[in-house]
């Protein structure tokens, strides 16, 4: 049984059809790539399915149904987490501290002891992402010191902190230079090889082609292809669909072993 099943999501704006019928599965330690060219749809899916937006259609999680609940217990109940395209993170606090933030779930007692003792500064979920993501040199150093890579990795790191079932990553590698988008691939391939399940929206498709199990393609909010890399990369409708774009990226660019 699949992990994640959205089953044809319709997502309407004023007239305008975002999303027309779409269905996605992402499988139980899966990478699915999300692609299309801009307004194809890739950041609405998310939003809908994450519970930011209301849509037609179903979503389970697990083989349950997530269409009434609110994106909070989406997350916070069922464990699907998203990312953001701009990185929000806490500059007042150190990487460490941000990690504790989005992984700890106190009692009602550990509440009231923390109104009277120093708050929790970490927690061992903190601890292991810092270690899978490979952020434990930067772990004490405040988010404004990092680089654009970093601060990226750590946007991932603190979704991952809390356990989800499901990640969804909405373009993180936006910005990023060769190396650093490189570094990323490895790293994203890393967390779900370790068990995470992951949809992964991006723009760098030389990313997602190079490191995803399974890929669907977007054009106008519909699903024009979808199947493992190699066949995506050789469908007529995709290369049509980045014609005078970013056909060349269909390319394997990405080595993330």
């Amino acid at each position: 049984m699949s992990l994640l099943a959205a089953q044809s999501v319709t997502k309407h704006f004023a007239g305008i059809t975002a999303l027309n019928d779409v269905s996605l599965e992402v499988g139980a330690g899966e990478l699915v790539g999300l692609i299309g060219p801009n307004g194809a749809g890739k950041t609405t899916f998310i939003d809908a399915i994450s519970g930011f937006v209301p849509y037609e259609g179903r979503v389970e999680l697990d083989g349950r149904a997530l269409d009434r609940l609110s994106a909070h217990a989406r997350a916070a109940q069922r464990g699907l987490a998203r990312t953001w395209q701009s990185i929000e993170l806490f500059d007042d606090l150190s990487v460490r501290e941000n990690m504790a933030v989005a992984s700890y779930r106190p009692s009602a007692w550990a509440t009231f002891k923390e109104t009277l003792s120093r708050p929790v500064t970490s927690t061992a979920a903190a601890d292991s992402t810092l270690e899978l993501l490979g952020l434990g040199p930067v772990a004490d150093m405040s988010p404004e010191d990092l680089t654009q890579g970093q601060r990226k990795l750590v946007g991932v790191a603190r979704a991952l902190a809390a356990k989800p079932r499901l990640l969804c990553l909405d373009e993180p590698a936006a910005g990023l230079d060769a190396r650093e988008g490189e570094e990323l691939a490895r790293h994203l391939r890393g967390v779900v090889d370790a068990g995470t399940a992951m949809l992964l929206v991006d723009h760098d498709m030389g990313l997602v082609l190079g490191i995803s199990d399974y890929v669907v393609v977007l054009e106008f909010g519909r699903v024009i292809a979808h199947g493992t890399p190699d066949v995506v990369r050789r469908d007529p409708l995709v290369i049509k669909a980045y014609l005078g774009g970013a056909e060349g990226e269909l390319a394997p660019a990405v080595d993330a072993s």
